[in-house]
């Protein structure tokens, strides 16, 4: 049975509500529960997940919906109950001693002497003023807000530019400065690798992956996805590959984005060949031709950018980037044939669950030349756009992270109920045979990956005896979470993990081909 409680006018933020959730699933006969603001977006979630109800179908976006599904009535009620219990809760006053909290930018300003940096994340329609007023108190300005509007984001960076100043964003999720991690960030070794990315997830996994082969970063700047965009023209990247040209303690340069608009590219060329130091760059489905520059190189993965730019900094041989992934490929041709040949899989899909977005850009410049096109909710070719993204077809990847799916909820590298939903719904399609995950460790990502995860990995496994789990885990030693106890918890689970996204897909991709030749093979012997 479903029970629905809706809060008029109700504002609370998506991370409280998640953990309003996550409790409201742990009381005994308590099958499924949603606690969201009750947009169009949460309601089609909601739909997709057999909770919706009347109720909450003529709930407004400012609204707030609490639906359970209940074994019984008492266990319904019991929920709805603690519900109001939980969201009525008002904070513990702060103790003695504790740190002061501002009462706005001017006190926070006066409190914190000497500041230079604010990080803004406030709801966007909000979030262009703030900015503004930080930068005009001379404050950098890392605006981890999404939904603020292009010609703001326009005339913040023009703005910052005007008075010496950096703007990271919007929508700039990852960011370490002097060593310091921030937002979605990792826990990574100091060397002399700078990096400028437009790109949150895809800056994680190349610091982490330098990180774990021993190299460092000395510091990483973040744009803003739409910062390559004609409209911005690439005003922070641009800002960001002369600061990292003038910093001592950078030796080495790295560049991270999807395609830069053509126009925009042609910028960043004549800015690159103005740097004496080398650079590596990345534009993730894209490429440059021609030769830039003596020291200048291109790569097509995450991991390949990222192991170029750790041989420039060790003064590797370039030869040195190769024979690491030849070496994870001939480790996936391996695993691949063994669980083909242990799994014998009559389906014949792949699914592709992300919370990192670069990384469904990633598997959909990798995968193709393996097992064929991919239907997405962010494809790179919009001929493969998904019509309904919880609705997946033949060969598909997801980005969970989406507006789509973010509107009123916590972002998915915090909140894995709805992927682990997702989990075991694809699961139990007869045509599915791989589902390939992420998982992004760090500061801001979810403290307890495996106490969230693990329980639908295993109802996936065992609604489907020959279902494969790849993964891989974008993280270090010195995270919160750290990566081995990840990486051991999630293999003990049957899962094979990978030590890179483009890994990952590569054997995700082989285990699909595998099972077509086997299938191949025995049809040809009949």
């Amino acid at each position: 049975m479903i029970k629905t409680i809706i809060k008029k006018g109700a504002y609370f933020d998506s991370v409280s509500l998640m953990q309003v959730a996550r409790k409201l699933n742990s009381i005994p006969g308590v099958i499924d529960s949603a606690v969201v603001m009750a947009t169009r977006e949460n309601k089609g979630i909601i739909k997709a997940s057999g909770l919706l109800t009347p109720e909450v179908l003529k709930a407004g976006d400012s609204d707030l919906a609490v639906a359970v599904k209940a074994k019984n009535p008492p266990a319904a009620e019991a929920a709805l109950k603690a519900a109001e219990e939980l969201l009525n809760r008002k904070p513990a006053p702060a103790e003695a001693g504790s740190d002061r909290k501002a009462s706005g930018l001017e006190d926070a300003v006066k409190t914190l002497d000497g500041a230079n940096l604010a990080i803004v994340s406030v709801a966007g329609r909000f979030a262009g003023a703030l900015a503004a007023d930080c930068l005009e108190k001379n404050l950098n300005v890392m605006l981890f807000s999404d939904n603020v509007p292009l010609e703001t984001e326009v005339e913040l960076k023009k703005l910052a530019l005007a008075k010496g100043l950096l703007v990271m964003g919007p929508d700039c999720g990852t960011a370490i400065i002097n060593g310091a991690p921030l937002a979605f960030a990792n826990s990574v070794r100091r060397g002399n690798i700078g990096i400028v990315a437009a790109s949150g997830t895809g800056l994680q996994e190349v610091s982490t992956l330098i990180s774990n082969e021993g190299a460092g970063v000395s510091q990483a700047i973040g744009t803003g996805s739409r910062d390559v965009k004609l409209e911005v023209g690439a005003l922070t990247l641009l800002q960001g590959l002369k600061m990292l040209a003038a910093d001592s303690a950078t030796e080495v340069i790295l560049i991270v984005s999807k395609p830069p608009h053509p126009e925009i590219l042609k910028k960043i060329i004549v800015e690159i060949k103005k740097i004496k130091k080398p650079v590596a760059a990345i534009f993730l489905g894209g490429e440059i031709k021609g030769k830039i520059k003596d020291n200048f190189y291109a790569a097509n993965t995450l991991e390949e950018a990222a192991l170029k730019a750790v041989c420039l900094s060790k003064g590797w041989q370039m030869a040195r980037a190769k024979e690491i992934i030849y070496d994870t490929n001939l480790k996936a041709e391996t695993l691949a044939r063994k669980e083909a040949a242990l799994k014998k899989s009559a389906g014949k899909y792949l699914r592709g669950l992300f919370s990192g977005g670069t990384f469904v850009s990633e598997a959909q410049v990798i995968l193709p030349g393996i097992i064929g096109p991919l239907w997405s909710n962010a494809p790179l070719d919009k001929k493969w756009k998904l019509k309904d993204s919880m609705r997946l077809t033949e060969h598909a990847v997801v980005d969970l992270g989406e507006d789509e799916f973010t509107v009123g909820r916590p972002h998915p590298m915090i909140d894995y109920s709805l992927r682990n939903k997702m989990i075991v719904s694809e699961a139990v399609r007869p045509d599915v045979s791989v589902i390939l995950l992420d998982v992004v460790l760090g500061y801001g990502s979810n403290m307890r990956p495996l106490d969230d995860i693990l329980p639908s990995i295993r109802k996936a496994f065992q609604a489907n005896k020959s279902l494969s789990i790849v993964s891989s885990v974008t993280g270090t030693e010195t995270d919160p979470q750290t990566r081995s106890k990840v990486v051991k918890g999630l293999e003990a689970e049957g899962v094979l993990v990978m030590p890179s996204n483009a890994a990952a897909c590569r054997l995700a991709g082989r285990i699909i081909t595998s099972h077509k030749s086997q299938v191949t093979g025995h049809k040809s012997r009949m």
